[in-house]
């Protein structure tokens, strides 16, 4: 009997969605005789039973397509926006999944659509994952979808900046995406010839920059180029977020999980995301003229690259290989050339962050690059 699979994707978009959503259905529909459909909008979409058919047609010419078909949303099952209310959805989309006679769900997503999925697998779904996200911070894969597109778009980016920041002599700020992990603008910061790299995972002091930037003008070199992560964070802006949380660990019996997470939040937008504040206080600490230059959305759209092309319909036909098999409650990860099902449990609430003795880091300061600290 033929297997019935839902396709959603959930989260930020990506390039390379439609690639890894035409490698599941197309080997879904080739290889296996599965049934394919995919869910509108994400979570929000399996909860509202909205559907599009991923057939041989709808799946044709989406290869290079940056974005996704199926539209995204980041709605989650068991926290949804209903009626001017948040309430918890999971049972609606049990009721979907079992109305749809569904083998199993591929949700493509980061860090958030795995916790999502895990969810629903812990409710009786057969749930299988790829892991996408521009970040390349989801845990236990070697890569993601969409990091080596927004690379290159980063790289390009300060490629076109370097001529007017060696032109008017200036200090050229860049803000790269990358909240909680630094593997954009440290991978960005290199390939496009960074002086300055700054990254969530190394906090910065701006006397110690000033100073490596103050060294190059001596040295007959009248620009830098600083490459930020929207997430970089000052030694004192650390040590205060570090005290806070301490802080509220010692309340955490007496107030809601919830509300801890909030404030927590609230605390880390203090020290965050300061990247015009940088640019400011170069100026003033260097005497160089500074500009700054946020990337933002540009570095998710697009035509995905080859390489993402290639990584996303690899794991898609895994997937189906996967399913085939009735292996579920999976994500399917990137390793080597190869890949390998990692149980959702080991994935969950990992965050994989660049670690301070990564070779990157390493390559970085041996050619001079400063890293802020």
């Amino acid at each position: 009997m033929s297997k019935y699979i839902g396709i959603l994707t959930s989260g930020g978009d990506t390039p390379g969605l439609n690639a890894a959503i035409r490698g599941i259905g197309k080997a879904a529909l080739k290889k296996y005789g599965m049934h394919v459909v995919g869910f509108r909008d994400g979570f929000r979409g399996l909860m509202e039973n909205r559907t599009m058919s991923l057939d041989g047609n709808s799946l044709s010419g989406i290869l290079t397509i940056g974005g996704t078909i199926l539209g995204t949303s980041r709605h989650k099952p068991n926290k949804m926006p209903v009626g001017g209310k948040i309430l918890d959805m999971t049972d609606v989309i049990v009721e979907n999944y079992q109305k749809r006679s569904l083998d199993a769900l591929v949700c493509l997503g980061g860090g958030g659509t795995q916790k999502n999925a895990y969810h629903l697998f812990k409710n009786g779904l057969n749930i299988i994952t790829l892991p996408k996200t521009i970040d390349n911070d989801v845990s236990m894969t070697d890569i993601t979808f969409g990091f080596d597109t927004a690379l290159g778009i980063a790289v390009d980016a300060i490629d076109r900046l370097h001529s007017t920041a060696h032109s008017h002599h200036r200090i050229i700020v860049v803000e790269i995406m990358g909240h909680r992990a630094g593997w954009l603008a440290l991978g960005a910061g290199i390939s496009g010839g960074a002086d300055v790299i700054l990254i969530p995972e190394i906090p910065y002091d701006l006397d110690s920059i000033a100073d490596s930037i103050l060294e190059r003008k001596r040295s007959g070199k009248s620009f830098s180029i600083v490459a930020v992560a929207e997430g970089a964070i000052s030694k004192e802006g650390s040590g205060k977020l570090e005290a806070a949380k301490q802080e509220l660990e010692k309340t955490r019996s007496k107030n809601k999980k919830a509300d801890i997470k909030a404030k927590l939040r609230e605390i880390d937008d203090q020290y965050t995301g300061n990247t015009t504040l940088i640019a400011k206080e170069l100026e003033a600490l260097t005497g160089l003229e500074s500009r700054l230059t946020i990337l933002g959305h540009l570095q998710r759209g697009g035509t995905p690259s080859a390489a993402d092309r290639l990584l996303a319909t690899r794991l898609g036909t895994a997937c189906t290989e996967y399913i085939n098999e009735g292996t579920f409650g999976v994500m399917i990860a990137a390793k080597g050339e190869g890949t390998e099902a990692v149980p959702l449990d080991k994935v969950v609430g990992i965050r994989k962050t660049v670690p301070p003795d990564h070779p990157w880091i390493q390559s970085a300061r041996s050619i001079g690059i400063c890293m802020g600290d």
